[in-house]
C-alpha cells in the first residue's frame, strides 16, 4: 500500500480529550493517520466545549498549519468554523468525504454550509444527549411541582412553615418531537405515572402503542393537545416547517397553567408571545435551555422573570459526552475505511434542512 495515496487524514477540528483522540488513533491504524495539534483549537471552558470562548484567533504560523491539514484531511471530527463565523471553513477542504458532527441538529448549518446535495458524508451525535437533555426535563418539572424555589427561600429565611406540593402522576405531559430523546422523556414521564401524549409527525404511520404514549395526535391537531397539556417539552428540530410553530395561537390553545420545556431549537416559538404568557401566568413556569438570539441579551425581561428558568444552552453537555461521541466515530470510522458507508451510524438525514 502506498502510504501517501491510500492512507486517510483524520482532522481532529474540535477540542478533545487525549485519551479519546488515542481511542481513535487505534481504529484501522494501518490505514489513518489522525491529525491533532491541540494549539491550533480554542481553550476549553468546560469538559466538552467543542466551540471555545468567542474571539479565537490563531497567529499567522498556526493558521497556515491550520490550513495545511485542512487541504489534506479526508475526514473531520467536527465541522471547521464556517463562513458564518469569518472564516473559509470548508472551501479550505477540498478532499474531505465525511464530517462527524458532535451535535444532533445540524440542519441548519447543513444548509448555510451548501452540504445538502454534497456528497460528503455526514453523521451526526444522535442520542448522545438524550440521558442529560431528559434529566432537564424532569429535573425542571419536579422543581416547579415541588416548589423547590420556595422550599429555598424558606430555608435562607430560617422559617419553618409547612404546605403543599404537587406530583407528577395523573398530569399529562405533551412532547413534540418523538426521536431518541422524546422517546427517553416518554418514557420517564409513564415511570412517574403521568399521562403521556404526543404530536405525530407529518406522514407518520406510528402509532400510540408503538410509540408508547396515552395518545397519539395528527400533525395537523396540535392545538387540541395543547389543550390537555400540564406540561409540554419541546424537542423538534428548527425547519421551515417547524418555526414559530408555537405561535400566539397556540400558546393561547395551552391550558392556564402550563409548564413549558424547550429543549429544541428557540426558533420553534414565537419569543414574545411567550414572554407575555409567562407574565400573566397562563404559563406557569418555563425552563428554558434555547433562545432565539444566542446569548441571550442583557435587555431580555426573561432574565429577571421569577417563573422562568435560564440555562444557557447547557442541558445536553455533560462529562461523558466526547467519550460517548468517540465510541459513535470509531464505529462509523471503521465502516468508513472498509466501505461500508450504509452501516454506519446516525447518518444525517438531509431532508430535515431548510
Amino acid at each position: 500500500m502506498d502510504r501517501n495515496t491510500d492512507r486517510l487524514n483524520v482532522l481532529i477540528a474540535s477540542p478533545l480529550e487525549e485519551e479519546h483522540v488515542a481511542r481513535i488513533r487505534a481504529v484501522a491504524s494501518d490505514r489513518v493517520d489522525v491529525i491533532y495539534e491541540p494549539d491550533l483549537l480554542p481553550p476549553t471552558r468546560y469538559v466538552a466545549d467543542h466551540n471555545g470562548p468567542a474571539g479565537f484567533r490563531r497567529n499567522e504560523e498556526q493558521e497556515a498549519r491550520w490550513r495545511r491539514h485542512l487541504a489534506k484531511a479526508d475526514i473531520l471530527w467536527d465541522f471547521p468554523p464556517d463562513a458564518s463565523d469569518g472564516s473559509p471553513g470548508l472551501s479550505l477542504a477540498p478532499r474531505v468525504k465525511w464530517i462527524q458532527a458532535t451535535s444532533s441538529g445540524i440542519g441548519n448549518r447543513v444548509a448555510r454550509l451548501g452540504l445538502k446535495d454534497s456528497a460528503i458524508v455526514l453523521t451526526t451525535a444522535k442520542g448522545v444527549h438524550a440521558g442529560p437533555l431528559t434529566e432537564f426535563v424532569f429535573h425542571s418539572l419536579i422543581g416547579h411541582w415541588k416548589r423547590h424555589l420556595h422550599v429555598q427561600a424558606e430555608q435562607k429565611r430560617r422559617h419553618w412553615d409547612r404546605f403543599c406540593g404537587e406530583e407528577l402522576a395523573g398530569k399529562t405531559l405533551a412532547v413534540v418531537g418523538v426521536g431518541e430523546v422524546g422517546r427517553r422523556v416518554i418514557q420517564i414521564g409513564k415511570a412517574f405515572d403521568m399521562r403521556v401524549v404526543a404530536l405525530a409527525r407529518p406522514g407518520s404511520k406510528r402509532t400510540a402503542a408503538e410509540l408508547g404514549v396515552d395518545a397519539l395526535f395528527p400533525s395537523d391537531d396540535l392545538h387540541r393537545m395543547l389543550g390537555e397539556a400540564d406540561a409540554l417539552v419541546l424537542i423538534i428540530p428548527h425547519t421551515a416547517e417547524t418555526e414559530g410553530m408555537i405561535d400566539r395561537a397556540a400558546i393561547a390553545a395551552m391550558k392556564p397553567g402550563v409548564v413549558l420545556v424547550n429543549i429544541a431549537r428557540g426558533q420553534v416559538i414565537d419569543e414574545q408571545a411567550m414572554t407575555d404568557a409567562l407574565r400573566t401566568g397562563h404559563i406557569a413556569f418555563a425552563a428554558l435551555d434555547v433562545f432565539t438570539v444566542e446569548p441571550l441579551p442583557p435587555s431580555s425581561p426573561l432574565w429577571d422573570m421569577p417563573n422562568v428558568l435560564v440555562s444557557p444552552h447547557s442541558a445536553s453537555t455533560a462529562t461523558g459526552e466526547n467519550g460517548k461521541i468517540t465510541e459513535i466515530f470509531c464505529r462509523n470510522l471503521k465502516c468508513f475505511v472498509e466501505g461500508r458507508i450504509s452501516e454506519m451510524t446516525n447518518l444525517f438525514d438531509r431532508s430535515l434542512t431548510h
